[in-house]
């Protein structure tokens, strides 16, 4: 594993099926979820979310793979995949992405390609929340 940082690969984080966590989550490394999440997900590494797991949360992280639903938008700097299983309610913005058949994604997505296009898209990002972070803003409730 020469050059490669070992933290990345070590699993840091894990909400497990049956868990529900109310509030934010801020994790260094790794992250599996497979539970229930109603709070941001801020994570400094890769990001799992299982097929059973629901969020109702924002989330960035550097890769992120999806195969449960998500109520929130989604950043990652590096790269998104979203399984076949996976549904994702919310605005993407990322380098690259994956969606595979089947799932099922309802926002706006932006993908880019070099450091200027991720600079601008988070800048407009912020600026459309009045100067805060995507994060920042509470999620409307369904009716």
């Amino acid at each position: 594993m020469a050059g490669h940082k070992r933290k990345d690969f070590l699993l840091n984080t894990i909400v497990g099926p049956g868990t529900t966590v109310k509030g934010a989550i801020e994790a260094a490394g790794f992250t599996r979820i497979d539970g229930s999440v109603q709070g941001d997900v801020h994570v400094k590494g890769r990001v799992a979310i299982g097929e059973k797991a629901r969020l109702k949360s924002n989330i960035s992280g550097t890769s992120i793979t999806v195969g449960g639903v998500i109520y929130g938008n989604v950043i990652a700097s590096e790269r998104l995949v979203i399984l076949a299983t996976g549904l994702v309610l919310g605005d993407i913005i990322t380098r690259r992405i994956q969606a595979d058949e089947g799932c099922l994604i309802h926002g706006k997505v932006r993908v880019c390609h070099d450091d200027e296009q991720w600079d601008r898209a988070m800048a407009e990002q912020q600026d459309g929340q009045g100067g805060k972070a995507a994060f920042s803003r509470p999620l409307k409730q369904s009716t």
